[in-house]
């Protein structure tokens, strides 16, 4: 019997290029779950001042928890409410007339008290038509509540209820009769104002610990009027590899608590390359604004960032530029925001902009000798300087690099822990290889790799950069790749990260240096290499039935493509495959393929395929004899099937250990 696990969506990462976050279940996003939890009485507030200041959070883009504690039954703080206040950065508790009534509202603020003194959680209390004196020390109203506890509460219990009272009393926070005369709509601004204030602080871009001669290019900073009196735009510009996008997010950082909106828009170039540049502006336009906006061309984009931007002051972070024209469509010069902007872009071409825009042109040099070292070091030692016995072969090592810190990352790294021997034939090799061959340089740690473990890299480079760490491991596992092994090694010799979220990520350079690897299998021939990431090469290749042993991995997925519902309620599709044009790919094991459909007897087709993305796929099944037979994991993100589509049924017949079916990006697991 097969059976669908879960029917949960979520909104899949733009930056997941093959099924998103395929972490199944109702997992909570690591670190905090909310920004900002809720309490309030609802016979008071719910549907005036508090939704309105909830409604006011969301729209400034903040993730509010609301919890309205009428709907709450039983005597004790439920772990899912309890989470929810622990995992908060700010606590907000909305003190009404009747709060103090109410056994669930006193027991949320006990807990949101604890997290204060436990956790340093923000406690920001909002005194709704009372004063904090009437609340320090209850009369009337409040008194009769207190002493109604008592008749049914534990004596202990009721205590302990006063003395949060107390302590809530004296914190910092609004009277909302004193505020503006009582206007409510002055007070939700101010709150939101400060939620976001305090929330900045949070916002940090990652960078990596082993920084060395950050601090002396920060200087740049020395140069930025602290009053920003007009808009900025400083270019960072250098080869690739020798650090631009570390020191430009530690520039944002530093900048970041002065502007309520920020962007940071990473890998432009190649992901304007896969999605288009509109793409690009529908990530500034929601970063900034924090609603999503559907743009269908680059002006009608231009237009929306001019209209919204006009009267908001922003920073925003441009990595890896390299066309004019692309700065023309997201910044222009910076006239579209309001005075005091600051926008940062890291780019190997500084010949892309007008330096007549330009605030700060700053050139990253290579590091020096010394600090190169330094950085060697703690990756090849785990601390700053080389053992006594290492110092000379380390000197050696570090003056072939040029001072490249990616290179010396992935060589310090490589080396950890190698035998003197292994330091020696480095060391020869890297002498071989001119000082602006960084690629050659970085290639040494690859080649030290076995088999599985440059498959996997191979993979990650040329397909699965920004996707879950989980999700291709199923494929690398099913192909006796030990993914497991293989991921823990490309990390250690950082020829690979693994963010906090778990997506793989790879540095430009060792992306291209992957992908190079690939086409060096036949500069000349496509169809003879082992993975096509280019969507038109792939097209053009199955288009033409060139398909051959030699391909394993074939994205015929274009980005950002999608068509619209057709007039029947259908879906309208523009690409159908045949059986024919897979006739020759008897190695495929990577298969991506979006809103199209397959046509033909599949028999004794694609024997080696693990993967099969098919994102859109239609309600009309009509492909005869499709069931790869080593097929592990099937993503039908963005369709309109049901249980009753006519895919399950060729697909059920063929499997009996179980296949994964990303859906979005939960996971269905179907058992036969």
């Amino acid at each position: 019997m097969m059976s669908i696990q879960s029917r949960k969506r979520a909104s899949s990462s733009s930056n997941a290029p093959h099924g998103g976050d395929h972490e199944g279940g109702d997992k909570r996003p690591k670190g905090n779950a909310y920004e900002v939890f809720l309490s309030f009485r609802g016979i008071d507030t719910r549907k005036s001042f508090t939704d309105y200041l909830y409604t006011s959070l969301i729209d400034a883009g903040i993730h509010v928890f609301r919890d309205d504690n009428e709907l709450r039954v039983g005597e004790e703080i439920g772990s899912e409410l309890l989470c929810s206040i622990t995992q908060s950065t700010i606590s907000i508790p909305v003190i009404s007339k009747n709060y103090v009534s109410s056994k669930w509202c006193l027991r949320e603020l006990v807990q949101m008290l604890k997290c204060k003194r436990s956790k340093e959680q923000i406690v920001l209390p909002i005194f709704y038509k009372v004063e904090p004196s009437q609340v320090r020390h209850p009369t009337g109203r409040l008194r009769k509540a207190i002493n109604a506890h008592k008749k049914n509460m534990e004596e202990m219990v009721v205590k302990e209820w006063e003395e949060a009272l107390k302590e809530v009393s004296s914190l910092k926070g609004w009277e909302s009769e004193k505020i503006d005369n009582g206007h409510e709509g002055t007070l939700v601004k101010i709150i939101v104002k400060k939620v976001i204030g305090e929330l900045k602080r949070f916002f940090q871009l990652n960078v990596p610990k082993q920084l060395v001669g950050i601090e002396d290019h920060v200087q740049l900073m020395s140069n930025i009027d602290a009053e920003f009196n007009d808009t900025k735009i400083i270019v960072i510009y250098g080869m690739g590899g020798i650090g631009k996008t570390t020191l430009a997010k530690v520039l944002y950082n530093r900048l970041s608590s002065h502007f309520d909106y920020r962007s940071f828009l990473a890998n432009i170039r190649e992901t304007s390359q896969h999605k288009g540049i509109e793409c690009i502006q529908k990530q500034l336009i929601y970063d900034i604004t924090r609603s999503p906006c559907d743009v269908s061309n680059v002006d009608e984009g231009v237009s929306v960032i001019k209209s919204r931007f006009m009267r908001k002051k922003v920073l925003v972070l441009l990595d890896d530029m390299d066309d004019s024209t692309h700065v023309n469509a997201l910044v222009k010069d910076g006239s579209w925001f309001e005075v005091g902007s600051i926008v940062i872009i890291t780019t190997r071409n500084k010949s892309i902009l007008d330096e007549g825009r330009v605030s700060y042109m700053y050139q990253l040099n290579e590091l020096s000798l010394d600090q190169s070292l330094i950085l060697f070091s703690r990756h090849a030692f785990q601390k700053d300087s080389p053992p006594s016995d290492y110092e000379v072969i380390s000197r050696d090592v570090v003056s072939t690099t040029g001072g490249l810190p990616l290179a010396l990352e992935v060589i310090g790294s490589f080396l950890w822990r190698k035998r003197e021997d292994v330091w020696k034939g480095t060391l020869k090799k890297l002498k071989k290889v001119p000082h602006e061959k960084v690629q050659e340089k970085l290639k040494i740690s690859y080649e030290a790799l076995n088999y599985g473990e440059q498959q996997i890299f191979l993979d990650i480079a040329c397909l699965f950069i920004g996707s879950r760490k989980q999700n291709p491991t199923y494929m690398w596992d099913a192909c006796d790749f030990f993914p497991g092994m293989g991921i823990e090694v490309l990390s250690l010799m950082s020829l690979i990260k693994i963010d906090e979220d778990g997506k793989l990520l790879m540095h430009d350079q060792l992306r291209d240096l992957g992908r190079e690897i690939v086409r060096l299998e036949n500069p000349n021939e496509p169809q003879e290499r082992s993975r096509l990431w280019i969507y038109e090469e792939a097209l053009d290749v199955l288009d033409n039935n060139e398909g051959t042993r030699k391909i394993e991995a074939l994205p015929l997925g274009k980005w950002g493509y999608r068509k619209r519902y057709a007039p029947l309620g259908g879906w309208g599709y523009r690409k159908r495959y045949a059986a024919e044009q897979f006739k020759e790919l008897t190695n495929l094991r990577f298969l991506q393929v979006n809103y199209a459909n397959f046509t033909g007897d599949f028999q004794s087709l694609l024997p080696k395929l693990r993967w099969l993305q098919w994102q859109g796929c239609p309600l009309d099944f009509i492909a005869v004899n499709f069931h790869p037979k080593k097929l592990v994991v099937l993503d039908l993100s963005n369709s309109a099937i049901s249980e009753a589509w006519g895919g399950w049924v060729p697909l059920k017949v063929r499997h009996k250990e179980g296949i994964e079916v990303f859906f979005n990006i939960m996971i269905f697991s179907l058992y036969i």
